[in-house]
């Protein structure tokens, strides 16, 4: 949903010719698979981090427009909410000194960006949910400005015939409802890109489903959502609810929803595309003038706009991408699980555990996915998000283990090898995949800081709820620009 969209009306014969031009995409697709020059002579890796913005209080800041007109950085765009902006960082190769590279280029446009939003009152914050959103934010007069996002919430809502319901159990209870997606604009996450070839892209989207829960208990950084303390990765029911456009009497038809974990294991990428264009109607049938036939026929490359666009409006937690750079063709997987945070540091800390083990999974001799029914990767998913870094996970040959005994006795080594396997530095592998380590050990996260903050804070009964979630994001907030891993705060 990267591309700008101008509002507009959709007719029945826009749906009709979107859902033609789409398979003709698909049919393309099917011929560049077979027989196409895909980039993977060198292939990279990116990362896109989403921000909050906040007050000099910690508290939302409604000032996306004026933040990214004074930090005046292509890097740095809109996102769904006011309190939002997303920064993408250049794509890099691993090997040498990729992941340095990545953290020197991500701390220096923070730390300018920092400065030059401060000018208009508002401060970068990485965090999964901002503690001190309420629900009177939770409006359409929040939405960022460009027309797409509007767009996109009109489109979701007349899918789903009525308003969005939110309903999350925790330690606390959640209920409320909105007529607009904005509480989308909630979840601010990390993605992780990793290009790879055709042949090789079932394989690395499978590990990257298998070990998704794992990411989730360890990374997490999400505990709170609208005054409320919830599950320790609170974005993945809220998002999962946020963008649902069925009724409750699809649902229990089992129509599948518009964020989606997947239901089985695939040989390739065109399964993901295929179960796109199969299993969910068009949100935005806008059509392009490439003919991607006659593209192909003449010998070029079609961007095949539209496919892209609907894999867009399809919220996968791992998601499939196409797209042309210098006129080639290439695939990546793009991971969505994790969180934005707590710290630049942990955010690399995150990737290089996340990189590893896809890679030697990949490697490895007899593959993890057939050892493992995809309902028990699915079910770790969940519990990951729900318990973090308390979770009891399922791993083939073990069954269920805490998470960090299976990162510390089977993944963590992993991961080094995956890494050695990309010709990483092993400086950095060790820095980096030493904060995983430690975070095991002691049994902190982002999430279980927050916590433990908050009930310091509110339980001695000094302040109140929101006071408390204000002075733990202020104290957040202080340790996250200071770049200190979080296993190390007090």
């Amino acid at each position: 949903m990267g591309q700008d969209v101008e509002h507009r009306e959709f007719t029945r014969e826009d749906r009709t010719r979107y859902r033609e031009k789409v398979r003709a995409c698909l049919d393309v697709l099917a011929r560049m698979l077979s027989g196409s020059e895909f980039d993977v002579d060198k292939p990279m890796t990116g990362i896109e981090i989403e921000f909050n913005l906040t007050d000099d209080r910690g508290e939302p800041a409604l000032k996306n427009a004026e933040a990214l007109a004074a930090i005046a950085d292509d890097d740095f765009q809109t996102e769904l909410g006011q309190f939002n902006i997303e920064i993408n960082v250049p794509p890099r190769r691993l090997d040498g000194g990729g992941f340095g590279a990545f953290e020197k280029t991500l701390r220096d446009d923070l730390n300018e960006a920092q400065d030059k939003a401060s000018t208009v009152g508002a401060h970068l914050l990485m965090i999964g949910i901002l503690p001190t959103l309420r629900e009177g934010h939770m409006t359409s007069e929040t939405l960022s400005a460009n027309p797409r996002y509007a767009l996109l919430s009109e489109q979701i809502l007349a899918a789903r015939g009525e308003d969005i319901s939110i309903s999350i159990d925790g330690v606390d209870r959640l209920r409320t409802t909105a007529d607009t997606i904005i509480p989308e604009a909630a979840c601010t996450s990390t993605q992780l890109h990793r290009q790879v070839g055709p042949d090789e892209f079932a394989s690395h989207w499978n590990a990257s489903q298998a070990i998704a829960g794992v990411q989730l208990a360890l990374g997490a950084n999400s505990p709170f959502c609208l005054g409320r303390q919830l599950w320790h990765e609170t974005r993945i029911p809220l998002f999962e609810q946020a963008t649902d456009t069925r009724s409750e009497e699809l649902e229990a038809q089992g129509v599948r929803p518009r964020v989606w974990f997947g239901e089985r294991w695939i040989t390739s990428i065109f399964d993901l595309f295929e179960e796109n264009v199969r299993y969910f109607p068009a949100l935005l049938p806008i059509l392009d003038d490439e003919d991607p036939r006659e593209v192909l026929d003449a010998g070029g490359t079609p961007r095949l706009n539209e496919l892209s666009l609907h894999n867009g409006t399809v919220y996968r937690w791992n998601r499939p991408i196409y797209d042309v750079s210098q006129g080639r063709p290439h695939l990546r997987v793009e991971n969505r699980v994790l969180p934005a945070g707590p710290t630049v540091v942990d955010t690399l800390a995150n990737a290089a555990f996340y990189f590893g083990v896809t890679q030697a999974l990949v490697d490895a001799d007899r593959p993890l996915w057939s050892q493992m029914s995809f309902s028990a990767a699915e079910e770790n998913f969940h519990i990951g998000a729900r318990d973090g870094i308390d979770a009891q996970l399922f791993w083939p040959g073990l069954g269920a283990v805490p998470a960090t005994e299976l990162a510390l006795r089977r993944l963590l080594p992993m991961a080094h090898r995956g890494l050695d396997s990309l010709s990483v530095d092993p400086a950095e592998r060790d820095r980096l995949l030493g904060i995983i380590e430690q975070r095991c050990v002691t049994g902190r996260n982002g999430s279980t800081w927050m916590i433990d903050r908050f009930r310091r804070a509110y339980d001695g009964g000094a302040v109140d709820r929101h006071e408390a979630m204000r002075i733990t994001t202020e104290a957040y907030a202080e340790r996250m620009h200071a770049n200190e891993p979080v296993h190390t705060w007090d």
